[in-house]
């Protein structure tokens, strides 16, 4: 399989750790050259540069985007990755804590693919893929915030790809399920305990690996995907799909 990203640039936010990191490197062996965003370079792979972004920040956001086009010269594909999780009801979650979710995971996302345009236009086509989450579509208890972020993402996506579509600039959605990074059940007493009870919560029996994400991303991307746009895949391990009723 040729997925064509040879010659084409790939940027990625919140590419320093888990899904992002992944996804860099899926793209980066799939032939791309690819530019990792993040606050730290953290666990971005071997291969891939390295840009400081603040996506809460727009002044860092337009430098960051100003020296990958002096460095590279254009830009095929974004992924807008950057995200925080959040827990809580809409009678715990503060002002504060709205604000700070959505300034992050939908406010990011649009300050970064507004630098981004310019550059992805010049290139007469492109794509864009914004990380929302199953909780956009899926009730979950003590996700108020997260859900309602990730939910605009999923509008934003449909937005951004009706108003883009005449110029042939994609914009699709990945909605990952419960994903196994470093960072799961780290705040947890017993981390490995923690992560067995997620495992056996899920339909399948296991967590998603990065690795999977970051390939449902790339297919998103493809070049030869041309009719693709305003999608929303869902990779959640058929965790609203089907539900598990105990037939086997």
């Amino acid at each position: 399989m040729s997925p064509g990203f040879t010659g084409r640039v790939v940027a990625v936010t919140g590419a320093g750790g888990g899904i992002g990191s992944a996804t860099a490197r899926a793209f980066s062996a799939a032939g791309a050259t690819v530019v990792g965003l993040d606050l730290t370079e953290g666990e971005l792979p071997d291969g891939v540069s390295f840009l400081r972004c603040d996506v809460t920040d727009d002044a860092t956001v337009a430098a960051a985007f100003s020296r990958l086009a002096s460095e590279h010269g254009r830009l095929d594909v974004l992924v807008n990755n950057s995200g925080v999780p959040s827990r809580g009801t809409v009678e715990t979650a503060t002002d504060a804590e709205w604000l700070r979710v959505f300034e992050i995971n939908v406010f990011g996302l649009a300050r970064v693919s507004r630098h981004a345009l310019p550059l992805i236009r010049a290139t007469g086509s492109g794509s864009i893929v914004n990380v929302a989450s199953v909780n956009a579509v899926a009730g979950t208890p003590l996700r108020a915030v997260y859900s309602a972020s990730k939910g605009a993402v999923a509008a934003l996506t449909r937005a951004m790809a009706a108003d883009l579509l005449e110029e042939g600039i994609r914009v699709n959605a990945v909605h990952p399920g419960p994903v196994l990074t470093a960072g799961t059940g780290r705040n947890d007493d017993d981390r490995e305990a923690a992560i067995r009870l997620m495992e056996a919560s899920q339909p399948l029996g296991h967590m998603i690996d990065v690795d999977e994400i970051a390939d449902a991303i790339v297919y998103l991307a493809r070049p030869s995907n041309r009719s693709l746009t305003g999608a929303e895949l869902l990779y959640d391990g058929s965790h609203v799909e089907v539900v598990n009723v105990g037939t086997r």
